[in-house]
């Protein structure tokens, strides 16, 4: 069996990050067996352990990678828009939209990674704790406006498409996000 390149190793290792960032937003961490992730990105069970210490350690990994691209679409937002609040305005309606309680997998890793998290301390993996509450510090930071530390609407934005995502199937979903876009907007756009 041949080895592969140290570049094609790093690239596959960021391949196996990116798949397990977006699985576990989807499904959850306990629901993605080490298995399946593998095979979603086309590689073998074995090869798991050759790049990860542990499921834990990917948690990890992933959850910090997931953030990284929230941090980088945010900034994006930035660009895009002559203030902030415009930037603000345009993040919170795609937040509080269908397609976002809809596609978990490319969403927010505050409201995807939340129940794992929760997990996570009972389970003892501190350091994703950590990474994760980085995380939401940094949307937080982002929400911030007007001297407040942006904690109100981003409890807001997370609880709402929490809520929304466990009553897909009913009416009570669209009221959800509306609600919560209607305070959003009118405390913080």
């Amino acid at each position: 069996m041949s080895r592969v390149s140290r570049a094609q190793a790093e690239e596959n290792r960021a391949g196996v990050v990116a798949a397990a960032a977006q699985l576990f937003r989807e499904r959850g961490v306990q629901s993605v067996s080490v298995a399946d992730l593998m095979k979603s990105v086309g590689m073998t069970h074995g090869g798991f352990y050759k790049q990860f210490a542990s499921k834990d350690a990917l948690v990890t990994e992933a959850a910090d990678q997931a953030f990284t691209d929230r941090d980088a679409y945010l900034a994006g937002l930035d660009e895009g828009h002559a203030t902030r609040a415009e930037a603000r305005r345009a993040m919170v309606e795609e937040y509080l939209s269908r397609e976002h309680r809809d596609e978990p997998g490319t969403g927010c890793p505050s409201a995807g990674f939340a129940g794992d998290m929760a997990q996570a301390a009972y389970d003892g993996n501190v350091s994703s704790q950590e990474v994760y509450a980085h995380g939401v510090r940094r949307f937080a930071d982002w929400m911030a406006e007007d001297g407040d530390d942006g904690l109100v609407a981003t409890c807001t934005l997370v609880g709402a498409i929490l809520l929304a995502r466990a009553t897909s199937s009913t009416e009570m979903s669209d009221k959800i996000l509306q609600a919560a876009l209607k305070s959003v907007a009118g405390a913080q756009v």
